[in-house]
């Protein structure tokens, strides 16, 4: 597993909590996994936080409710008549991809099927459940995004380049975590493209005319 030691902008403690007490939207598990397989940092945390929930699981252990006695042939009929597992493809070494990216994508950066959003700008929905999305962005050198606030919670973390906005830098690994208080106008580094991982749990808000009406078809 590949780290990366130049990580500045980690995820929150209350997300790592959920991640590991797996209350997160599926979205936002994707952005954990992706973050923690390059940063050394949170996956420790993590790792430390899903130590801690198992000790509290030992320690209630007389207050669990004793199962059925027919529970575990009833389970094993359901994993016996269930879908057959999904075969993933092997994944690519030294990728700007980290691995959990790799297995949403079907396969490398090649394999992504983007869209254009104006401007240069274009991005891809990948396959999350309802109450968050995820969606990776591609954006030029240089370039702006508009500027906009937030309903809910936005996470975004850079995996090629970097971009800059009112709060700070942040490069490859780092996770910019805005909610309600936030509005920002990121721009892409001049010295290359900008390729992002961003999950949201509600629609972006827009104070441009051209930018809501795109809204409605670009699913941001």
């Amino acid at each position: 597993m590949m780290m990366e030691q130049n990580i500045k902008h980690h995820l929150t403690d209350e997300i790592l909590m959920g991640y590991a007490a797996g209350t997160l939207p599926e979205a936002f598990n994707l952005m954990v996994a992706t973050h923690v397989s390059l940063c050394d940092t949170c996956r420790a945390q993590v790792a430390a936080l899903e130590s801690i929930g198992g000790e509290v699981l030992d320690l209630t252990a007389d207050n669990v409710v004793s199962m059925d006695e027919g529970s575990l042939a009833a389970t094993l009929s359901l994993i016996a008549g269930g879908p057959v597992e999904e075969i993933r493809m092997p994944r690519v070494k030294d990728s700007i991809l980290p691995g959990p990216l790799q297995d949403y994508v079907g396969g490398d950066l090649k394999d992504i099927q983007w869209r254009s959003v104006g401007l240069g700008v274009k991005q891809a929905i990948l396959p999350t459940s309802k109450d968050a999305s995820a969606r990776l962005l591609f954006i030029p050198a240089g370039a702006a995004m508009p500027d906009h606030g937030h309903h809910g919670t936005e996470m975004t973390m850079v995996l090629q380049g970097a971009f800059q906005d009112e709060d700070d830098y942040f490069a490859r690994g780092d996770v910019e975590v805005a909610d309600s208080d936030l509005h920002h106008t990121p721009v892409a580094d001049i010295h290359e493209d900008c390729i992002c991982l961003a999950v949201t749990d509600a629609p972006l808000r827009f104070n441009g005319l051209l930018p809501k009406i795109a809204q409605r078809f670009v699913r941001i």
